[in-house]
């Protein structure tokens, strides 16, 4: 699975607090830019990150509330497309579909998630939604409960139970570096983003579900083990330096 860049919280602040309250355009040496510092950190992190809320992005979010028109045009600019659920406080870049049908040139990888990573996104779904509506305000999964809920998936012809242990666990690594699960890699509970819903939508689970089922009873080819979905696919710009996971 293709990897993305790692967004740096302290980028504005090595910049300085007086440039971006300044709101200066002109950045550097012969700088043609349009956006002002904040403006451009937005943008930045948009295009690095697969989303930004306000939770894990703050001052981000804060800039795209009040610019939101300036960053999708930017963004358009690139033949992408800006989707924000202001509910959830969360935004995400997705590619531009052609009016005509054509296909436009991506910036984006286009890579599936792995049966393994589908089953944590999932499960986090389910968590998310039963706690919020259990009146939870921030929702918490330990990470030996996602491990066992991808376990029960395992087919009863599957006999590398620790291989595929090493798998679940690695699909939660996956998750949590892709910001879905709130906390370091190694902890052994995290907070649930509230991103997962809107990027995982109702109708792209009940395909990953059945796409599951399918799988375990031996109906579908083992190396077709996700259904498409802009929404669902990671992003990462394709000029990116990439690494395992």
């Amino acid at each position: 699975m293709s990897t993305y860049l790692e967004h740096d919280p302290g980028d504005v602040e090595a910049l300085g607090e007086e440039d971006l309250e300044a709101g200066s355009v002109s950045l550097f040496e012969g700088d043609e830019g349009g956006l002002d510092l904040g403006q451009r950190h937005a943008l930045v992190t948009l295009l690095k990150q697969r989303f930004i809320s306000a939770r894990t992005h703050p001052r981000d979010w804060a800039v795209l509330v009040e610019h939101e028109r300036l960053l999708r045009s930017r963004l358009n600019d690139l033949f992408l497309d800006l989707a924000v659920d202001r509910s959830r406080e969360v935004a995400w870049k997705r590619q531009a579909i052609s009016e005509t049908g054509s296909r436009f040139p991506t910036l984006l990888y286009d890579a599936a998630w792995s049966r393994e990573e589908t089953l944590v996104l999932i499960h986090l779904r389910d968590r998310l939604r039963s706690g919020l509506a259990g009146g939870e305000t921030r929702v918490h999964v330990d990470r030996e409960d996602v491990v066992d809920y991808v376990a029960s998936f395992r087919p009863a012809h599957a006999t590398d139970e620790s291989g595929d242990e090493k798998r679940a666990r690695n699909a939660v690594a996956s998750i949590v570096k892709a910001g879905l699960l709130i906390g370091a890699v190694g902890d052994d509970r995290y907070e649930v983003s509230e991103a997962v819903e809107p990027l995982l939508p109702l109708e792209v689970l009940q395909q990953l579900l059945e796409s599951l089922q399918r799988a375990n009873s031996g109906e579908q080819a083992a190396d077709d083990e996700t259904p498409d979905s802009d929404l669902f696919e990671p992003d990462a710009p394709s000029n990116a330096t990439t690494g395992g996971q």
